[in-house]
């Protein structure tokens, strides 16, 4: 039996019942293997955990971070707006990003700071990013502002307005009025 494939039941398991409530028995059982078997590929319940949990945050900002590599269209505005709706749409229909998202807000309280450290890493990592972006667009006359940091901060902002809506609300239009709503007044801040 291969780790990944315990970590692929296991995913499943915290997504569905969180940490507290997801059974090691129950994930050994769907992999065919009884719960003292997890313990030669995986120390703990917490390490299962972390390592599902740091292949989400891989997912997460791998994708993120190779999004504008892959961009063809140069135009920050349809660039941007593309991000977004990637970002709903990973966070809508990737198991392992909606686990990523309900972990971020809700982490086992014993694992809270090691988890806030790894969302917050990921977060910085992709705020560089955005930050580089931004440079780029201003020296090209692009857009609009003072310093790259001011709008790759309110755009963050976007994404984590869009994050609480994923977590709280599955309604889709709500959450693309957010988007929409918060895009257009974000884009009309740094465009003229």
């Amino acid at each position: 039996m291969k780790s990944d494939d315990i970590k692929q039941a296991a995913l499943k398991h915290f997504s569905t019942h969180g940490y507290e409530g997801a059974s090691l028995s129950k994930i050994a059982e769907e992999v065919g293997l009884k719960k003292q078997s997890l313990y030669s590929h995986f120390k703990n319940k917490d390490d299962l955990f972390l390592q599902v949990l740091r292949d989400a945050g891989e997912v997460e900002l791998q994708t993120k971070l190779t999004f504008f590599n892959n961009r063809q269209d140069p135009s920050p505005e349809k660039s941007l707006y593309a991000f977004l709706v990637m970002v709903k749409e990973l966070f809508q229909l990737d198991e392992r990003m909606k686990f990523w998202l309900r972990i971020s807000f809700f982490p086992p309280e014993h694992l809270y700071h090691l988890i806030g450290n790894e969302v917050l890493a990921i977060e910085d990592q992709v705020r560089k990013m955005l930050e580089a972006k931004f440079a780029e667009w201003m020296s090209k006359e692009q857009i609009f502002v003072e310093k790259p940091r001011i709008p790759a901060s309110a755009f963050m902002g976007i994404v984590d307005a869009l994050m609480i809506e994923l977590v709280y609300d599955s309604n889709p239009e709500r959450i693309n009025e957010k988007l929409e709503s918060a895009w257009t007044v974000f884009w009309r801040g740094i465009s003229k």
